[in-house]
């Protein structure tokens, strides 16, 4: 066990306050956009929906101490500006006083698991508004997946517009990353042709009752120029999975070009780059900014 996790363990044991204590005692980010002006926030939600794995290792992000390393060299990178995460990896970052001067989103609805029969039914089962706001954080993410052949898709809409509501209510930002998804051999495909990523964009960008605080987290695809002109709300660019890290640097670029994008979120293929590079993959991710 990493001496991070030691002292982690050893405070949650004996000192359970600790996490309150830390989240009110941390310095706040002066903006979400850094210094720059760009956001790049590192993502770290996906353990909770049960989707550890990375290329063809099923379990790479199950390994705790290893995540908290790889999070720890991510976020001391020079123009790293945030985190993405849910209660129990934002609290460990806490705990070991890494989230100074970073923006902070907690990740909300976690509860359509990965490969489930229900996982169109994505629960509200993370953070809430409420307790974002109590922690000093940013705002909270929202998967929106829209599977127009899956009833459940109704509720799921209705719950991301209540939290879009609760997060407006209370000046945080509410971070929607939609996509128009369908069933496919048992399991959920997200669409990303442009037209259907168009369809989710205009879905999302009108739910909830005011869109004065809401950005959109939107995926790379082709003729993104055509996808970004169909909402006027902030983006941030998602990274996903890379299978090809130079084609997915060179899409970025150019997205980024678009007056609409504010910045990356990317989780996995920073923090389990196949070079194995972390602190070098970040940085050439915060040199496209």
């Amino acid at each position: 066990m990493s001496e991070r996790v030691r002292r982690i363990v050893t405070t949650r044991v004996q000192h359970p306050t600790a996490i309150a204590e830390a989240a009110a005692h941390r310095v706040k980010a002066k903006s979400v956009l850094g210094d720059n002006g760009r956001a790049m926030i590192i993502a770290a939600d996906h353990p909770a929906r049960g989707a550890n794995a990375v290329g063809a290792d099923p379990s790479a992000m199950a390994d705790r101490a290893e995540l908290l390393d790889r999070l720890c060299t991510a976020l001391e990178r020079p123009g790293v500006t945030g985190v993405l995460g849910t209660a129990d990896i934002l609290e460990d970052l806490l705990l070991l006083g890494v989230l100074d001067g970073k923006s902070v989103f907690g990740s909300m609805n976690r509860g359509g698991l990965a490969g489930s029969a229900f996982e169109i039914d994505d629960r509200f089962t993370g953070y809430d508004a409420a307790t974002i706001a109590a922690m000093g954080f940013d705002g909270g993410k929202m998967l929106t997946r829209i599977a127009l052949e899956d009833p459940a898709t109704a509720e799921a809409l209705e719950n991301s517009a209540h939290a879009i509501d609760a997060l407006n209510d209370r000046a945080l930002i509410a971070m929607v990353e939609p996509f128009l998804s369908r069933w496919a051999d048992g399991r959920i495909r997200n669409d990303l042709t442009p037209d259907a990523v168009i369809k989710s964009i205009t879905i999302a960008s009108g739910l909830g009752r005011t869109s004065a605080y809401t950005w959109l987290k939107l995926p790379v695809v082709d003729d993104m120029p055509r996808v970004l002109a169909s909402s006027t709300l902030p983006v941030l660019l998602l990274g996903g999975e890379v299978a090809d890290a130079e084609a997915a640097f060179t899409a970025w670029r150019k997205a980024l070009a678009h007056p609409t994008v504010q910045g990356l979120v990317v989780g996995r293929s920073l923090l389990y780059p196949a070079s194995g590079d972390v602190a070098g993959a970040v940085d050439r991710a915060v040199s496209l900014l």
